[in-house]
């Protein structure tokens, strides 16, 4: 911010902040104000009466459930998933998901009160065991069973119908990521961060460390990063410096801060 403006070093996460209160906006829009320009919610929905859009890991689950799928579900999540592999799977979870707000709060604070340290210490594999067991019981039981307690889902139905218990679940997120794992929630206990990590495997709008050769170690980056371990086969490595894993949620963090300008947004195969 000492080199730049105040906006400039803050421009991908208020694009961000924009993009997710306008999408929560326009489902609420309906229920609040009587203007339904999308009905439904994350799980699925219907813009201006045409254009279904359908969480395909929800879809995933109805399908192992047994449950009938309709013909527009089935055409909304294909819309969907070939979205995010395109843009990037996990840019669900830093431009759309609401919840993201939540555990960046948790992050800020968390910062400025200096809490280093962790009383639970996750393997980020554990949140694939998340997702399979997800699966699992819903083949067992035939329910959607991750969207009883999706706390997407719950803030939605929360924010028409009234908090009550869901307040609570929110609350209870946030003190996770505050007191007990850093980035806890998100990166190493949700699952639809796995889902929408698989669908961005193909992705072409990546981050490119493309001017690594001006790192002066500042840590910045590594330091804002919501999945440090991207950071260092780009920026350190011997190999291409686009960060290619999938866990990568382009959420542009590492851009605002470096000043140094080493990272840009950029369409993979496409030269400098």
């Amino acid at each position: 911010m000492a080199d730049r403006n105040w906006l400039i070093a803050h421009r991908w996460l208020l694009l961000r902040r924009f993009s997710q209160l306008g999408v929560l906006g326009l489902f609420l829009l309906g229920p609040w104000a009587g203007v339904w320009i999308v009905t439904g919610n994350l799980t699925s929905s219907l813009t201006l009466d045409v254009l279904p859009l359908t969480d395909p890991y929800v879809l995933l689950q109805s399908f192992v459930a047994g449950h009938a799928i309709a013909s527009t579900a089935l055409i909304g999540a294909l819309i969907v998933s070939v979205t995010y592999m395109l843009v990037g799977g996990r840019m669900y979870c830093s431009w759309v998901c609401p919840i993201n707000m939540v555990t960046d709060l948790a992050q800020w604070l968390r910062d400025k009160l200096g809490i280093k340290g962790s009383s639970i210490v996750l393997n980020r594999q554990f949140r694939y065991w998340v997702f399979a067991m997800t699966l699992i019981a819903s083949y067992i039981t035939g329910q959607l069973v991750w969207e009883f307690v999706n706390p997407v889902s719950m803030l939605h139905r929360g924010l028409i119908f009234g908090m009550g218990l869901t307040a609570g679940v929110v609350f209870a997120v946030f003190i996770f990521d505050l007191l007990i794992s850093r980035r806890g929630w998100c990166g190493h206990v949700c699952p639809v961060g796995v889902f929408y990590g698989f669908l961005g495997r193909t992705a072409l709008l990546r981050i490119n460390a493309n001017q690594r050769e001006k790192c002066d170690d500042c840590m910045e980056c590594f330091q804002i990063c919501p999945e440090q371990q991207v950071i260092k086969p780009a920026l350190k490595g011997a190999g291409t410096s686009w960060i290619q894993t999938a866990e990568c949620t382009n959420c542009g963090r590492c851009i605002d801060v470096c000043d140094q300008t080493v990272f840009r947004f950029q369409i993979r195969g496409i030269k400098n």
